[in-house]
Parts: C-alpha cells; sequence; structure tokens
C-alpha cells in the first residue's frame, strides 16, 4: 500500500511540474511584457524600445560567449516564463539552436538578425553558405535588426504601438549619431595603420563599415580551433606589415592573442596589446560599457587610441 501511495505521489509531482514548464506567460502583476533575450546587445534594444512597458532578462551577461553558450536548467525556466523571446540567428547561438526552435512552437521567438536584408549579409569564408552573426558591429545593419524588435512588440502589444514607435525613433537617432562618431573617429587613424587583429574573427562587420582591415586568429565562431600554423602566418603578417598592435577580447581567454604577441617577439617584431574590445559580450550592467552605445563608443575610442 505504501509503494502505491509514493508512485501516485510521484506521478502528480511530475504531472505538475510538467504543466508549470508548458504554462504560458500573460505578463507580471504590474502588466509589463516579460521579455528574455539571449544577449546583452538585444536587451539594450528591448529596453530602450519597451521602456517601463516591458521586464527584460538577459541569458549572457558580461564575458560569456554566446558561440559555446548552453542552456541551464534555468534558462529554460525564463524562456517559460517569458511572453517573447528575443535572439541573435544565424548561428550565433549554436548551442541554443534546438531549444530556440522548440519554444518557438508556442510562443513568439524571433530572430532579430535574420531580418536583414540577406544581401547585406557577409558570408564565412570557411561556409560560404553560413552568414557572419555579429552584425551588430554595422549600426546601419543593426537598425534594421532593431526595427525587428520594435514590430514586434508593436504586434505583441498593439494599444502601446506609439509609445513603443516614439522610443524607437529615439533610439535609432542615437545609433545613427554614433554612427557618425565611429566614422569620424575612425578616419583619423593613419590608412596604412588602419588593421584591426583580434582573437577570433567577429569584427568583420566592423571592418566592412568603417574602413578597417580585419584579422583573427580563430573563425566567426570561438568554437573553431586554431593551431601553430594559424599563429605563425598571423605573425608573419604583423611583421611584414610592421603592425604595432592586436586587441583581446572581454569574452575570450587571452592565451590565443599571447600566443602571437611572444610569436611575433621571437621573430624579432615587437606587438603590444592595444587594449580589451567587447566582441560577442558587453560590460558589466550598471557601466557604460554595459549599454550598447557605451560598448560601442568603447571599442572605437580603445581601437584608434592603439593605432592612431
Amino acid at each position: 500500500m505504501k509503494k502505491w501511495f509514493l508512485l501516485i505521489i510521484t506521478c502528480l509531482t511530475i504531472s505538475l511540474l510538467a504543466a508549470c514548464g508548458n504554462e504560458k506567460s500573460s505578463g507580471n502583476s504590474e502588466g509589463k511584457i516579460k521579455v528574455t533575450t539571449t544577449t546583452g546587445q538585444i536587451a539594450d534594444a528591448v529596453k530602450n524600445i519597451g521602456g517601463d512597458k516591458v521586464e527584460v532578462t538577459s541569458l549572457m551577461g558580461p564575458g560569456i560567449d554566446p558561440h559555446l553558450y548552453k542552456a541551464s536548467q534555468g534558462d529554460i525556466q525564463k524562456f517559460n516564463n517569458a511572453d517573447i523571446i528575443f535572439y541573435s540567428g544565424l548561428l550565433l547561438e549554436g548551442k541554443l539552436g534546438d531549444v530556440l526552435g522548440k519554444i518557438s512552437k508556442d510562443k513568439p521567438t524571433v530572430p532579430i538578425a535574420e531580418a536583414i536584408s540577406k544581401d547585406k549579409l557577409l558570408s564565412d569564408k570557411n561556409n560560404p553558405n553560413a552568414h557572419d552573426p555579429h552584425v551588430w558591429f554595422d549600426i546601419e545593419l543593426w537598425t534594421e535588426a532593431v526595427t525587428e524588435v520594435e514590430k514586434e512588440l508593436i504586434k505583441f502589444s498593439p494599444e502601446n504601438k506609439e509609445l513603443f514607435e516614439e522610443n524607437a525613433k529615439k533610439y535609432k537617432d542615437e545609433l545613427q549619431k554614433l554612427d557618425e562618431y565611429a566614422k569620424e573617429q575612425i578616419q583619423s587613424i593613419p590608412e596604412e595603420s588602419r588593421v584591426l587583429v583580434t582573437a577570433h574573427d567577429a569584427f568583420g562587420y566592423f571592418g566592412h563599415a568603417y574602413g578597417l582591415e580585419v584579422m583573427g586568429l580563430q573563425g566567426l565562431s570561438t568554437d573553431s580551433e586554431y593551431g601553430l600554423n594559424d599563429v605563425q602566418n598571423l605573425v608573419k603578417v604583423l611583421a611584414e606589415r610592421n603592425i604595432k598592435a592586436v586587441f583581446i577580447e572581454s569574452s575570450i581567454s587571452e592565451k590565443s592573442i599571447n600566443a602571437v604577441v611572444e610569436g611575433a617577439k621571437k621573430k624579432g617584431h615587437e606587438v603590444k596589446i592595444g587594449g580589451e574590445l567587447f566582441s560577442d559580450a558587453m560590460g558589466e550592467e550598471g557601466t557604460e560599457e554595459g549599454t550598447y552605445a557605451g560598448m560601442f563608443k568603447h571599442n572605437v575610442d580603445t581601437i584608434v587610441s592603439s593605432l592612431k
């Protein structure tokens, strides 16, 4: 009898957990739209457009690499609690793809970067069928992704249409000023010095938009491996072109770039670390670098001060 009682209790518990997991959220007690995003860049756009009508949870904080990120049980709960989910797409969140695909059957799950016209996207040189997902480094392209956030919030909550449109216009105006600032600052670097060397190939759109040649030790994803030949080839380029600075990234170990610096030193070419750039993740929440605009400006200023 005792065994049957325990079995019944266990079955009821499992049923309740399943029901909770499948329950669809409809906002919190204050009537706010509950939004879950993958990256901080997307969260920043949602907060600025949604204003006090949204409650935003971002899965990936400072120093987190989205290419290698795996969903925890807590993340699944955040997805379940959300009214709407925004993610980048273009395979940026590679290991979350299956999870997001399943959730999209039950609630709005929006890959905002995939709203950008395909003819404007850069291809992966190692895989022509794939696109470079780091679109937030070209403000003109990122504005198209931001517009997708605006459209989806309006679709979800049409009664707030005017507010979302007003907030989106203000946000896009700020982005345009930032774009103009970046172009002006990068132009102050001598043309022969406009070479950006980083740990992985995250700055292709940045280079394309602002006139920098970009070199990364690893490919578009940090999931790709690099070897001795990659290091040696990059060292050779640094020495031949007399490039004086390389950059580390906040979400990637310094090990790879340090190998390049040491390799160059052995060849008699001195290379310095030009500073830390924010690539796949933003800075700490509450700091200037913890916002999209602050992160972008930090990168511009760091690059210019080291290469100018």
